[in-house]
């Protein structure tokens, strides 16, 4: 049997095999009755027919087995060994009447040693059979691992093939010691084979011809138990006579049905200890997985014959496996298993031995398997008695919070049914009631919420409860009215961390129910909802605006003096349906609630009250709505309030001699007062009461005196730039000079002020100035003011260099601080981890205001090297931040970005130069030169896989690289040693990123600054030869580079053939005969390489064109002058594109040096 390459075409064809129209369903049936599967519209017609095609293909071949059985074995070995991506053929002179001595001749004679042939040869009973194929066979592509469709279908039809085969076979040909002995001895003998494919296609072929075994041995049992029921009913009616006809056939047919079962005993042994145990463990994961989901099938179909520790030991053991693939089908058996009640009592050995593991798979890499882990523990506390203890149940409860949403789901699902649940409870909640049942699970989701002391994501939770307790989570009605009990009921009333617990609670659930997506950090993107979620979505929203409308003034008016309650009660309105206040007649609940958020304003100034009031406004102030004129109205009436409050308070506040007041009382009036103003000018425009010239008195009064307290000049600072922010948005396309000059010197004055503040004695001030005038450069430098070009040419504004140096000292001085300042500048207060992680926060939102500067040009790109130097020494606090910003930038230009790297780079070199002693050179062993090495070496690793998007930025790093390293020297002549020559370390670090037509060009360069032979002496221009070395591709490139630069390398042995590397580790003991002639095949291969690299000369020449337009800036000027002659010669071959350059350039690499 000689077998061919794999391909698509190799399968079956219909000349040779009469189960191609299965495998290959494209092709035309053989068989006149089979309908082609592409002239049918529903999938139950097609499978029908496609059931019909199998059934009549199988039949055929068992006629064709009963008229000659050696033939139509022939065929059938060749199928299998045909979908195994091999195409090969079993004469018969192989099997019929040679000795074993002829046979071992026969093969022998057949073998090609010039081809390089690989042979396999084993027993399938009562033949040996020879298996032959090239070595070069594509051992990573067959057709079971082929992606695709067509592929995945090839493989269900495979499998149902086998299992049909063994159907239409149970009533005959399947017992008589020949159809089935052959072909298990053919796959157990497949299944040994160190070829990937073969193994593969056996074992699934074994197992799933086991499967089918396994169910023939069920319908055997069935037909024995009625033969027994049937003899014992005759003999009984039949017990006064001697004998009888029917007794007698019964008696026969029961013994037929035991000796039947026997023999399918054998054949599943024979499977289960020839295949099954020798692959269970097999080194290629699909053929474990494989394995492991057919036990499971067994074991779950016959749990008789299979479900004893015996077979489950072999599930267990895997369960530890290194592959999730093999580790998912043990989960997703044992699903099989644990659901069904009745097998759960004979697995207490398995459980009592493999719980911990299973227990702590949720915790594993996969998120599958994660999942599936969780759903397993889920039907085992249900089927299991006692089997998860306290311990286990709490750490499971915990999942609930993570991000991923399918785990949190499942895990809710299990906190759900095991803790929330009151289903089963043989005691009734207490209270009864009209609300008992969801008041009693209320009150253990509060329980849990506030026992879970690592997490308080309200929001987390809700949603991975939410598929499961929906229902309850939805009774808005019962958890208000929980909170509006009165404190006299005893047992019932909450405690105040219960209903600040609770308020979270509603919160987060009327966020799930209005928006319809998982919050944020748990999902990609928002949910795509089908039109039954948007109907449900839509009532709710419905049910959440009557309910809360009525309720919600009652609980502001009840929590109205607990901020963290307020603010978060004050968010629900922005789900409101507003246009039920006008179609339902409630008026007169919005006045109602209007009159609470004013009464709460008065009493608060605490930000997130503030900011939640003025965002409530705002969502009621829209204009399109009915209700717009009524809050209008109370908006304009508070504000007024605030403003005359405000007012008073100057008038106090600045007294006559130029100074202000320093009472302490009337200092902490004003700063709550310019609080509640500053919550509202950014939601709302307050222009019309001249805010503008009130806040900023204060600021220029600190800029002159620098005494005002830090109370009133933060929310000053805050309400300017607000009043600013909206002048800006005024500005229309009708905006004359006469207004816009005005507002011009303002904009001018505020940047001054906000750089001024930049060096203010307080840390606060300082860090507010800045994040203000990182925010006021970028809105002043990005103008559209609705097409108002002189608007924007004059309102426009780009900081000056002094402006751009003082933003990065600020930054240098307030983020990157050393460690010993730090701790220098800490109090006692300030080492607590809260403080460390909030000092942590504002540093993070520094970096961040001024990297969006660098991103969007605000700031020269250039600044940026600045940053970059931090990377490695601040990446767990800012690697993330600067690590956006490079990429950022490299998307914006790349050039620049590569430019702004090596600048990096260059800084630290010469800083690293200038503190080491010139006279001994740059010390390599260093730690300061190491970090700079393994700086480069991040930077390279931002660029990813993708060599060709990121070609012409990796070239210019070399380029300018080379350049430094060679700047002021005068030659290479071993006397004067460039002084930057140790760079080349460094920018050996990108060599790696470089195509290899990149690295030829790049060699090129460097080859302009080495003009002669390099001295054999001193280690001194070592840098120079490691960066050499790390350009070159090959050896064989190597030798032909290191001898246009003057020094020849020692000859290296010639590499082995790609073919002979494989048929050393994959040829079996009787291959071994190969290995003497294996020369002859590598002269082959050779001489192939040199044709084809002669037939790509001119596409080679196309091809290094394409590379001079790419990167002209490393092409020297000879190399350029020879492209454009050469244009001329190739005009007719098309340009390839990167991909084909890669390839082709190493082929002709290969001729040109050999």
């Amino acid at each position: 049997m000689i077998a061919e390459p794999n391909a698509a075409s190799n399968l079956p064809s219909p000349k040779e095999n009469a189960v191609h129209d299965e495998t290959v369903p494209e092709s035309p049936s053989q068989n006149g009755t089979c309908v082609r599967n592409g002239n049918l519209k529903t999938p139950r017609k097609k499978r029908k027919v496609r059931e019909q095609c199998e059934n009549s293909v199988v039949v055929d071949w068992v006629e064709a087995y009963k008229q000659d059985r050696n033939v139509a074995l022939l065929d059938l070995i060749n199928f299998f060994i045909q979908c195994s991506g091999c195409q090969g053929m079993v004469t018969a002179e192989m099997f019929q009447s040679l000795y074993k001595k002829d046979v071992m001749q026969k093969m022998t004679e057949t073998f090609d040693k010039e081809t390089g042939l690989q042979y396999k040869k084993f027993m399938a009973y009562p033949w040996i059979l020879t298996v032959t194929w090239p070595v070069d066979m594509d051992n990573e592509d067959y057709p079971l691992i082929r992606t695709g469709p067509y592929w995945k279908k090839f493989k269900a039809n495979f499998c149902e093939f086998i299992a049909v085969l063994v159907q239409q076979c149970q009533c005959s040909i399947l017992y008589d010691n020949y159809l089935m002995d052959t072909i298990i001895s053919l796959l157990t003998g497949l299944a040994d084979s160190m070829v990937r494919a073969f193994r593969h296609t056996s074992t699934l072929a074994a197992m799933k011809l086991l499967t089918a075994v396994v169910s023939v041995h069920l319908n055997l049992d069935v037909n024995k138990h009625n033969a027994q029921r049937l003899y014992e009913v005759e003999k009984k009616r039949l017990s006064g006579k001697r004998t009888s006809y029917r007794l007698d056939q019964l008696e026969r047919k029961r013994k037929e049905y035991e000796h039947k079962l026997l023999e399918i005993q054998n054949m599943m042994n024979a499977i289960f200890k020839g295949t099954f145990l020798n692959r269970y463990r097999d080194v290629i994961p699909e053929i474990r997985a494989t394995c492991i989901e057919e036990i499971g099938s067994w074991i779950k179909t016959y749990p008789d014959a299979f479900l004893n520790d015996s077979y489950l030991k072999y599930v267990g053991r895997m369960l530890y496996d290194k592959q999730a693939e093999v580790r998912l089908k043990c989960l997703l058996g044992l699903q099989g298993i644990y659901s069904r009640k009745e097998l759960v009592s004979r697995m207490d050995l398995f459980t009592s031995r493999f719980k911990d593991r299973i227990v702590s798979m949720p915790l594993d890499k996969d998120h599958e398997v994660a999942v599936q882990a969780m759903k397993l523990l889920m039907l085992m506390s249900q089927n299991c008695e006692d089997v998860l203890s306290a311990e286990d149940c709490e750490m499971l409860y915990q999942f609930v919070y993570t991000t991923h949403r399918p785990l949190a789901v499942a895990a809710g699902e299990f906190l759900y049914k095991r803790l929330l649940s009151h289903e089963g409870d043989k005691v009734q909640p207490k209270g009864g009631g009209k609300f008992g049942a969801s008041t009693d699970q209320l009150k253990r989701l509060i329980h849990f919420f506030l026992e879970s002391e690592l997490h308080k994501h309200v929001a987390y939770l809700v949603d991975s409860l939410w598929d499961w307790a929906g229902k309850f989570l939805k009774d808005w009605e019962c958890m208000t009215t929980l909170l509006l009990k009165n404190a006299e009921e005893a047992g019932e009333a909450l405690s105040d961390a219960q209903e600040s617990a609770l308020i979270e609670i509603i919160l987060a659930t009327v966020r799930e129910a209005a928006e319809g997506h998982p919050p944020v950090g748990r999902g990609a993107s928002k949910k795509i909802l089908s039109v039954k979620e948007k109907k449900i979505q839509l009532e709710d929203c419905t049910k959440i605006t009557e309910h809360f409308i009525v309720v919600l003034p009652q609980l502001l008016a009840k929590y109205s003096t607990d901020a963290q309650k307020v603010a978060n009660l004050l968010q629900i309105p922005q789900y409101y349906d507003l246009d039920v206040y006008s179609t339902g007649h409630l008026e007169k609940h919005l006045d109602a609630l209007l009159r609470e958020i004013k009464d709460i304003v008065a009493k608060h100034s605490d930000v997130s009250v503030l900011e939640a009031s003025s965002r409530t406004y705002y969502i009621l102030c829209r204009e399109e709505i009915a209700i717009y004129s009524q809050v209008d109205c109370a908006r304009t009436q508070m504000i007024d309030e605030l403003m005359k409050q405000l007012n008073q308070l100057l008038d106090c506040f600045w007294q006559k001699e130029g100074g202000f007041c320093t009472d302490a009382g009337e200092i902490s009036q004003m700063h709550s007062t310019l609080r509640r103003v500053a919550a509202f000018h950014n939601a709302h425009d307050l222009t019309k009461w001249n805010l503008y010239d009130k806040t900023l008195r204060f600021l220029v009064f600190e800029t002159e005196h620098g005494s005002l307290p830090v109370l009133i000049i933060l929310p000053a600072l805050q309400c300017t730039y607000f009043s600013l922010l909206w002048q800006l948005a005024a500005v229309s396309e009708n905006s004359t000079k006469e207004t816009l000059f005005p507002l011009r010197r303002q904009l001018r004055h505020f940047s001054q002020i906000c750089t001024c503040f930049l060096h203010h004695k307080e840390k606060d001030v300082r860090e507010k100035a800045f994040m203000i005038l990182c925010d006021w450069l970028l809105i002043l430098s990005h103008l559209d003011s609705n097409n108002n070009e002189e608007a924007v040419g004059l309102l426009g504004y780009l900081p000056n260099t002094q402006l751009q140096e003082k933003l990065f000292s600020f930054i240098q001085e307030h983020v990157f601080m050393d460690r010993e300042e730090e701790k220098k500048d800490l109090t006692e207060e300030e080492k607590d981890e809260a403080c460390k992680l909030d000092d942590l926060h504002k540093k993070r939102s520094l970096l961040a205001a001024y990297c969006k500067l660098i991103v969007y040009n605000v700031v020269e790109m250039t600044a940026a090297a600045e940053i970059y130097k931090y990377y490695v020494k601040t990446y767990s606090d800012f690697g993330d931040i600067i690590k956006e910003t490079l990429s950022k930038t490299r998307y914006n230009d790349k050039i620049q970005s590569a430019k702004t790297l090596i600048l990096c780079l260059q800084q630290l070199f010469q800083t690293h130069a200038e503190s080491q002693d010139s006279s001994n050179g740059v010390d390599f062993s260093s730690p300061s030169f190491a970090n700079i090495k393994e700086l480069a070496r991040r930077f390279s690793l931002t660029f990813g896989w993708d060599q060709v998007k990121s070609r012409e930025s990796i070239a210019m790093i070399h380029k300018e690289g080379i350049e430094f390293a060679f700047q002021g020297a005068t030659g290479v002549d071993g006397k004067c040693l460039p002084p930057n020559l140790s760079f080349l370390l460094i920018i050996s670090e990108f060599s790696n990123k470089l195509l290899k037509p990149d690295k030829r060009l790049v060699c090129s360069y460097l080859q302009r600054y080495v003009t002669e032979p390099l001295p054999c002496r001193g280690d001194k221009w070592q840098p120079l030869v490691w960066y050499r070395n790390s350009l070159l591709a090959n050896e064989d490139e190597e030798s032909s580079v290191l001898g246009s630069l003057g020094e020849w390398p020692p000859v290296s042995s010639s590499k082995t053939s790609s073919f002979k590397r494989k048929l050393s580790n994959e040829s079996l003991p009787e291959t071994s005969q190969t290995e003497a002639g294996s020369k002859a095949p590598e002269q082959q291969c050779v001489s192939q390489l040199s044709s084809a690299a002669g037939k790509s000369r001119k596409r080679l020449k196309s091809q290094e064109m394409h590379l001079q337009e790419h990167l002209p800036f490393l092409c020297p000027g000879g190399m350029r002058r020879r492209y454009c002659k050469d244009e001329v010669k190739t005009e007719d071959v098309p340009e390839e594109g990167p991909e084909d350059t890669i390839e082709d350039v190493d082929v002709i690499g290969t001729d040109q040096d050999s």
